[in-house]
C-alpha cells in the first residue's frame, strides 16, 4: 500500500482516474492535483485553471455534507442534489445546451437523498434501436406508505435523449419513472438504505449488465450491511409493468385503466419511430399527462436470487467497486471491493453455489473515518482512495501475503496462483497456465508439494503452566492435535486463538500440532502451522540436579584444596631441603677456611 500525505490546509473531496494520460486527479477545496497512477507518492502536480470558471450553483449542493450524484457524458453534465442554500429543493437534471429536470412534485421526489447516477449503453447492443438509459439511485420518503414517514430505496430511469415535451412537461423529463429497490436483510420491519452503486456493463448484451449496491439497515438494534446485485433484464421488466396511482382515500393502488399509447415503458425505439415519434417532442399530450401524474411503478426491483450476495454485522458498508478477474481456467469472477465507515476495505468473492466470502481486509486509514471514495484502474489493477489529508494506492494483484503453496490455494483468491517454478504465490492476471496452479473450486492443497516441518523441542516442568504460541497468517479457525489422542484437549489445556496454555502432567509428553482448518464444499482442509515436541520433567528434578551440582562443586572444591595442599607441602619440603643443603655447604666452606689458616 502506498500513501500520499497532503498538507494540513488541503481537504480532499473527490477522485477521478484518467487512464488515457496515466493520472489520478484529486479534487480538494479550491485545488486540483494530479498524481501518477503507477505510484501516487512519486510526483504531485497542481492543476492551474485557464479560461472562465463555471458556477456550480444548481449543479452541486451548497453544503459539502449533503449527498449528491453527478455524471459527465461528453459535454452533458447530469446532477442530482439540492439546488438551494437550505437543501430543501432537490432536482435531477441535465445541464448544457439541452437542459432538462424533474418536476417539483412529491410524487416525483419526496425529500430524497441522492446516491448514484449511471449510464447504461443500450443502443450499441439493442436489437430494436432503443435509446441509452440513465439510472438514478436514491432514498426518499415513500408516498405509497400512507400516513407514515417511512424511507425506502429507489431506482429511477430516464432516457438519455429525452428533450422534454412540446406543450406539456416542457424541459422536464418525459421518461422519469421510479420503483422500489429491495435488498432484504436485517431485523424484521427495518428498512434498508442504498449507499453506493457500481455498474458492470456487459458489452455483448446490455440486459446482462449488473448493478452492485451496498445497503445499510435502519435498525438501531444491530449494525448490519449488505451487498445486493440487480440484473438489467429484471429491471427492464419492472419498468415495463403497471403503474401505481393515488386513490381518493390517499393510498396508492395499481392502475387498472387503459394506459396511453405510445407506452413509455421503454425509451424511443424503432417501433415508436415507425409511428412518427422520433424524439420526446413528438409525444402526444395524453401520454405526457399520464407520465406526469404516474411516475411510480407497481413492481419492486429485487436482487438476483432474491437475497443479498453478502451480509455483515458490526460494519457499515459505504462504497463499492467491482473488478472482473479472469482465473487460470478462463472463468470470470467479480471481486467486490467494499469500503466501510471505519476506514477498512473488504475484498469479497462469490463462487457458484456458495455464499460470498471475505478473502482480505485492509485498514486504509490510521484513524477511523468513512471510505467515501474508491476508484479502480482495470489496466494496472490498482485501487485508489482518499481521506481528508491522505491518498491511498492498493495493488490488488499483490499475492506476497500468501507465503506458502497451501496458503495460496486455500485462500481461493482469483487474483493469485502458485508459481511452481518461482516457488511463490503470484498474480495470475495476464498469464497463461504454464507452471501456475490455482484451485478456486475447492482449495485443493494436494496439488502442492508436501512441506517438511521440523518440530520445536520444548522442555516443560511438571505442573508449571506454559504457553505454546501459534500465529497463523490467515483468519482461518485454529485447532490443536496431540499425538493423535482422542482425549485432547483435557482440563489441563486451554486453547486460545493465539496458542495453547498447558499445565502438563507426565502423560502430556508428546507431539503437539497447531493447524488451520477450512471447509470447502464439505471437504475439510487442514494445514500445519507449527509443531512442538514436548518433554516433561519433575518439578523436583531441578532441585535434585541442583543438589548434585552443589555436591559435585563441593567435591571439586575439596579435590582442588587437597591438590593445593599437596602442592604446598611438596614445595615446602623442597624449600627445606634446599636450605639444609645450603647450610651444610656453608659449614664445609668455613671448615676448609679454618684448616687453611692453621697451615
Amino acid at each position: 500500500m502506498i500513501l500520499k500525505q497532503f498538507k494540513e490546509s488541503v481537504n480532499l473531496t473527490a477522485l477521478m482516474i484518467r487512464e488515457d494520460i496515466g493520472q489520478l486527479v484529486v479534487g480538494a477545496k479550491g485545488k486540483v492535483f494530479t498524481l501518477s497512477l503507477d505510484n501516487i507518492a512519486k510526483k504531485t502536480s497542481e492543476v492551474s485553471f485557464q479560461g472562465n470558471v463555471e458556477s456550480g450553483s444548481g449543479k452541486i449542493p451548497f453544503d459539502p455534507n449533503q449527498r449528491f450524484a453527478s455524471l459527465l457524458d461528453g459535454n452533458a453534465l447530469y446532477s442530482a442534489g439540492s439546488i438551494n442554500f437550505l437543501g430543501t429543493s432537490v432536482l435531477f437534471q441535465r445541464h448544457g445546451l439541452k437542459p432538462i429536470k424533474t418536476e417539483y412534485s412529491q410524487s416525483w421526489l419526496y425529500n430524497p437523498t441522492m446516491v448514484s447516477l449511471n449510464l447504461v449503453e443500450v443502443n450499441k447492443t439493442s436489437l430494436d434501436g432503443e435509446d441509452d438509459y440513465m439510472f438514478l439511485f436514491f432514498t426518499e420518503v415513500a408516498v405509497e406508505e400512507y400516513r407514515t414517514d417511512t424511507r425506502v430505496s429507489r431506482i429511477a430511469r430516464v432516457c438519455k435523449s429525452d428533450l422534454g415535451g412540446k406543450l406539456t412537461l416542457i424541459r422536464k423529463w418525459t421518461s422519469f419513472f421510479k420503483a422500489r429497490l429491495d435488498c432484504p436483510f436485517g431485523d424484521a420491519g427495518a428498512s434498508t438504505y442504498v449507499q453506493d452503486v457500481f455498474l458492470t456493463q456487459n458489452q455483448n448484451n446490455w440486459k446482462d449488465s449488473i448493478f452492485y449496491a451496498t445497503f445499510t439497515s435502519s435498525s438501531e438494534l444491530s449494525k448490519k450491511s449488505a451487498v445486493c446485485a440487480y440484473k438489467l433484464s429484471h429491471i427492464k421488466e419492472v419498468f415495463s409493468g403497471r403503474f401505481l396511482i393515488e386513490s381518493p382515500t390517499g393510498g396508492w393502488i395499481r392502475n387498472t385503466a387503459e394506459e396511453p399509447s405510445p407506452y413509455r415503458g421503454s425509451c424511443i425505439n424503432d417501433e415508436m419511430r415507425a409511428q412518427g415519434v422520433s424524439t420526446s417532442l413528438d409525444l402526444p399530450d395524453k401520454t405526457l399527462l399520464f407520465v406526469q401524474k404516474h411516475p411510480l411503478m407497481e413492481g419492486v426491483v429485487k436482487p438476483i436470487n432474491g437475497k443479498p450476495l453478502l451480509v455483515t454485522t458490526g460494519k457499515l458498508f459505504t462504497t463499492i467497486v467491482i473488478d472482473q478477474v479472469t482465473s487460470l481456467d478462463g472463468r470470470q469472477h467479480p471481486i467486490m471491493l467494499i469500503g466501510t465507515d471505519s476506514g477498512w476495505l473488504q475484498k469479497a468473492v462469490r463462487f457458484d453455489g456458495e455464499d460470498s466470502r471475505i478473502i482480505e481486509e485492509l485498514q486504509l486509514f490510521q484513524t477511523p473515518q468513512p471510505v467515501n471514495f474508491l476508484q479502480l484502474s482495470t489496466k494496472t489493477g490498482q485501487l485508489y482512495s482518499c481521506s481528508n489529508k491522505v491518498a491511498v494506492q492498493i495493488n490488488l494483484r499483490d499475492c506476497s501475503r500468501y507465503t506458502s503453496c497451501d496458503d495460496c490455494l486455500l485462500a481461493r483468491d482469483p487474483y493469485c496462483g502458485w508459481d511452481q517454478i518461482g516457488g511463490q504465490c503470484a498474480s495470475v492476471v495476464g498469464t497463461s497456465k504454464g507452471s501456475m496452479i490455482q484451485s478456486l473450486t475447492d482449495g485443493d492443497i494436494t496439488m502442492c508439494p508436501t512441506p517438511v516441518l521440523k518440530p520445536a523441542i520444548i522442555h516443560l516442568t511438571l505442573g508449571a503452566a506454559q504457553f505454546l504460541p501459534c500465529s497463523p497468517k490467515t483468519n482461518l479457525p485454529v485447532s490443536w492435535r496431540f499425538s493423535n489422542s482422542i482425549d485432547f484437549p483435557g482440563p489441563q489445556h486451554t486453547v486460545l486463538r493465539q496458542g495453547l496454555i498447558i499445565r502438563p502432567s507426565i502423560s502430556d509428553a508428546g507431539l503437539y500440532t497447531c493447524e488451520t482448518t477450512e471447509t470447502v464444499k464439505g471437504k475439510v482442509h487442514q494445514k500445519t502451522v507449527i509443531q512442538y515436541l514436548v518433554q516433561i520433567q519433575h518439578s523436583n528434578t531441578k532441585v535434585m540436579n541442583l543438589k548434585v551440582a552443589v555436591i559435585a562443586l563441593a567435591a571439586y572444591s575439596s579435590l582442588l584444596t587437597l591438590l593445593l595442599c599437596s602442592y604446598f607441602v611438596t614445595s615446602l619440603k623442597k624449600a627445606n631441603k634446599w636450605n639444609n643443603d645450603f647450610s651444610m655447604e656453608n659449614r664445609n666452606n668455613q671448615e676448609m677456611s679454618v684448616s687453611y689458616q692453621d697451615q
